[in-house]
């Protein structure tokens, strides 16, 4: 049995890095700004951390990564609703024991019953639906869920996943209550979190308030957390520096907007990571042009990634396959694996002739060039890239215009394939291949946005994800991610890095490396003020 307490999380938030004690001081209201309006309140329901962010801290998971620990991984899982768990001896069964004595927000008692509930509604076998179900491919190994008894579940799986238990662990994974409909989640989310929610008015706030009868004792220490919706980035920036707003949305901060706030203001507590997030094109291969493998090759080989990443992140971003690559990640491809790949080394010459050779036998060329909209999701993210991209395109004769929708729509889109190529953003939702893997790449999953599909890859996705030894399990993983670049599943332009900043007076937060979806429960953060 795995059993692990609270004990040392809470010993390390009681010292600061040079090893002092602090004592937190309770009250306040954090003030965070948000790039954009939330496509719902239902973290089960949304695949953005538009919503994961400010609603992560109303909800509680089985077991979430250590808050305090900048990198996730499956050695700092700790406790949430679960205080133990267990696997079988044929690793098939996971016994989670939970927490007594736990309310949902309207008062009703958490028990074992809301775990099958949750697990019946992400399988689709419950009473209550989901509207839209972007992660049923994390579950699609698990049998069934019981409750043996009120503080008991079981997770039966089909075989055995030893990285469960990490998926688990995502801000993507939260227990939703029997008692509380799907419809009610999307608008007025009921959970057992440190946080309430007060109000969510579209296209302008979202307030929580501190919930007093949270199951830890003395957290939160934030009387409450209200984000603003400022779509544009440089007018939020400018309130963050005027101090406006206590800390920034999550890596919003630029590499070169970073130097502007470090020089406007100094004090500014900045972080930058890799935030395992990827910069990727996706391409409609049921539909023409890119149902023609030819085109969907020549736009891979015409992208200059170094370009992207220098004049986006002035030269502080990676190049990586479809894992995040090291040292932040865990699972990426070693550099002499990735850059032997064709069309992912430095010659940029050589694979825009290889790509222009391919648009001459598609039938174009510079007397016939193939017009086509890049479409992308309406925040700089996404949009600043695009037109990068529409520039490069020229290259191969290719007349792209940016078509920008917005977010509340961008995902329907192109889950439904209503696009021809698209600039995408992946963040995955954790680093794990199963996580990767079977949400973008496996055949029927919904969030395999390009239709991608190769039977005889996605065995070996079953294979690598039973596999308990990790260097084994990498040089599998490894296998798979070269596999996908070759076949342009997901053709990778860049992995970003950006920073969020906090006021001074900001304490508790640690923004993680290898995640954009995993650390804002803010039950630890308080204001020294």
């Amino acid at each position: 049995m795995r059993s692990l307490v609270l004990l040392g999380a809470l010993a390390a938030s009681l010292v600061c890095p040079t090893g002092a004690a602090f004592a937190q001081k309770s009250g306040g209201i954090l003030h965070m700004y948000h790039r954009d309006n939330p496509p719902s309140a239902s973290i089960h329901e949304e695949a953005t951390n538009s919503t994961v962010i400010p609603f992560m801290s109303v909800m509680n998971n089985l077991v979430i990564f250590d808050q305090s620990k900048p990198q996730n991984s499956a050695d700092v899982i700790v406790p949430d609703l679960a205080k133990s768990w267990a696997w079988s001896a044929d690793g098939k069964d996971l016994t989670f024991k939970l927490q007594e004595g736990v309310k949902w927000h309207d008062g009703k008692p958490f028990t074992a019953k809301d775990v099958v509930c949750t697990f019946d509604m992400l399988m689709g076998k419950g009473e209550n639906k989901l509207r839209k179900n972007p992660r049923a491919y994390w579950y699609h190994n698990v049998d069934h869920v019981t409750a043996d008894n009120d503080f008991q579940a079981t997770v039966h799986l089909k075989r055995p996943q030893p990285s469960l238990l990490t998926l688990l662990a995502s801000g993507f994974s939260p227990i939703y209550a029997c008692h509380v409909s799907a419809a009610q989640m999307r608008t007025r989310p009921i959970g057992t979190g440190p946080f309430k929610f007060a109000e969510f008015k579209q296209k302008e706030s979202i307030k929580l308030v501190r919930n007093p009868d949270y199951w830890k004792k003395g957290r939160p220490y934030l009387d409450g957390i209200e984000f603003t919706i400022v779509p544009n980035r440089a007018t939020a920036i400018l309130s963050f520096v005027s101090g406006r707003f206590d800390i920034t949305f999550p890596w919003e901060v630029t590499i070169p907007l970073l130097k502007d706030v470090k020089k406007q203001k100094p004090d500014a507590m900045c972080t930058v990571t890799s935030m395992n997030n990827s910069t990727n094109l996706i391409l409609n291969r049921d539909a023409p042009p890119f149902d023609n493998p030819d085109l969907r090759k020549a736009l891979s080989l015409a992208i200059d990634r170094k370009a992207f990443i220098d004049i986006i992140n002035q030269g502080d971003a990676q190049e990586g396959g479809t894992m995040q690559p090291p040292k932040d990640g865990v699972w990426g491809l070693p550099d002499e694996v990735y850059s032997a790949i064709p069309g992912y080394g430095h010659d940029v010459a050589k694979n825009r002739e290889q790509a222009r050779e391919l648009m001459k036998k598609a039938g174009y060329g510079p007397d016939k060039h193939l017009k086509l909209k890049v479409a992308t999701r309406s925040i700089s993210l996404y949009k600043d890239p695009a037109v990068i991209l529409a520039g490069q395109l020229k290259e191969i004769w290719i007349d792209a215009d940016v078509d920008i929708i917005e977010t509340a729509q961008w995902f329907p889109k192109v889950a439904r394939k209503d696009y021809s190529v698209g600039l995408n953003t992946t963040g995955n939702g954790v680093d794990d291949p199963d996580q990767n893997f079977y949400e973008n790449f496996a055949c029927k999953s919904e969030r395999n946005y390009t239709g991608y599909c190769n039977p005889e890859i996605e065995k070996l996705f079953d294979v690598q994800s039973q596999e308990k030894d990790v260097e084994k399990r990498k040089k599998l993983v490894w296998e798979i991610d070269k596999k996908l670049l070759e076949d342009g599943a997901r053709p990778i332009i860049m992995w970003n890095r950006a920073a969020i900043c906090m006021q001074p007076y900001v304490k508790g937060y640690v923004p993680e490396v290898n995640s954009v979806y995993n650390g804002f429960r803010f039950e630890d953060v308080w204001l020294d003020k």
